[in-house]
């Protein structure tokens, strides 16, 4: 991600994650625990995933929609999810829910790896791939 989407992404507050069982039943789920780490690297975090998670441990392939009245840009992300209950990215990760929403406990990290930035502005640049 460029500089210019991970600013657009920081001013967001719930990103909605699509998601796919491994027979491609769809699921969507807001998420408040979005963070880029990188240009291509975004963790979220799990406080009470359910359907999500069993679908990104059937199928590692997620969505996240980056959009909010007020800001400029809107973004469609896609990656590849992995799963992680331990070590140190996963203890970051649960020290920043926790000082974000002190009652909050985080039960795993979803760490996606971009893998396409999509411009979902309306016009007929819609869907083009940006990176």
């Amino acid at each position: 991600m460029t500089p210019d989407m991970t600013d657009v992404f920081r001013a967001g507050r719930i990103f909605p994650l699509a998601t796919a069982s491994k027979d491609g039943e769809p699921n969507v789920a807001p998420m408040g625990a979005v963070f880029p780490r990188d240009a291509e690297t975004i963790w979220i975090g799990n406080q009470f995933m359910k359907t999500t998670l069993r679908n990104v441990l059937e199928n590692p392939r997620a969505c996240l929609y980056v959009w909010r009245p007020g800001i400029r840009g809107c973004y469609k992300i896609k990656g590849d999810v992995e799963v992680r209950t331990e070590g140190a990215d996963y203890e970051t990760m649960r020290h920043e829910v926790k000082a974000v929403k002190p009652e909050l406990h985080c039960r795993s990290l979803l760490v996606m790896k971009v893998t396409g930035v999509f411009d979902c502005m309306p016009g007929d640049h819609a869907g083009d791939r940006l990176m």
